[in-house]
C-alpha cells in the first residue's frame, strides 16, 4: 500500500513566480503547468466576469492536459485584471503600451480584480477578490525609469506592487496578495471547500 499524507500539493496553472511563492507561504508546493489561452475580452464583457472566465478556462485547459498520474491533484488557476473606470488594463504589449497604462493609472484609484478557480474531482469552483489601489501621481521620468527595469513586463496594469512600484502605492483597500496575483484567503477557502484538504488523505 502506498504511503498517504495530508494533501500538500497542487497543480498551478501558471508560471508566475509570485503565485508559486504565495502557495508556498500557505504551506503548499505546486507542480507548474502553464495554461496558454486566448485572453481576448468578449464584447460587452464586465471586468469581473472576464477575470472569472479566464481563471476557470486556465484551470480547465490544464485539466485537459493531465495524464492519469496527476488527476488526483487539485488545479489552482488565477487571473488578475486591472481596471480603471471600467477599462481593462491587461498585460502590456510593449514598452510604449506600458508607459501609456501607467500614465492613465497615475494619481488615480483603480480596481484590481483577481479571480481564483480550483478544479478537482469533476468540480470547479471560483472566487473573486477586488481591491482598490490608490497610486500617487507619476512623472514621465518616473515611469520611464520604471520601464527601464523591465519589471512591468507580463504584469496586468504594467506594474508589480511587490516590486519597485510598491513605493508608488499610497493605500489599498482589500487584499495585498490579491494585487500580487493570488489572494491567499480566497484560495485557501476554495481548496478547503472543494478538496477538504485538512481532512482527506491522498497518495503522494
Amino acid at each position: 500500500m502506498a504511503k498517504t499524507n495530508i494533501l500538500k500539493h497542487v497543480i498551478l496553472a501558471s508560471q508566475s513566480p509570485r503565485r508559486v511563492a504565495l502557495l508556498k507561504q500557505m504551506g503548499i508546493d505546486c507542480l507548474v503547468m502553464s495554461a496558454d489561452i486566448d485572453e481576448t475580452v468578449l464584447a460587452n464583457e464586465l471586468p469581473t466576469n472576464y477575470a472569472v472566465r479566464l481563471a476557470k478556462q486556465k484551470a480547465l485547459t490544464t485539466l485537459n492536459k493531465l495524464d492519469g498520474q496527476r488527476v488526483y491533484l487539485p488545479i489552482v488557476a488565477a487571473d488578475t485584471t486591472v481596471v480603471l473606470e471600467n477599462e481593462i488594463l491587461g498585460k502590456p504589449q510593449n514598452d510604449v503600451d506600458a508607459f501609456n497604462m501607467l500614465k492613465k493609472l497615475s494619481g488615480t484609484t483603480h480596481q484590481v480584480h483577481t479571480a481564483v478557480a480550483v478544479a478537482f474531482n469533476n468540480k470547479i469552483k471560483s472566487a473573486l477578490n477586488t481591491t482598490l489601489v490608490q497610486m500617487m501621481p507619476l512623472t514621465d521620468a518616473m515611469i520611464a525609469a520604471y520601464i527601464a527595469t523591465g519589471e512591468h513586463r507580463d504584469k496586468a496594469g504594467s506594474y508589480a506592487i511587490q516590486g519597485f512600484a510598491g513605493s508608488w502605492i499610497k493605500r489599498i483597500e482589500g487584499s495585498y496578495t490579491g494585487v500580487m496575483g493570488l489572494p491567499v484567503y480566497e484560495t485557501a477557502m476554495l481548496l478547503d471547500k472543494i478538496c477538504r484538504i485538512k481532512k482527506i488523505k491522498v497518495r503522494v
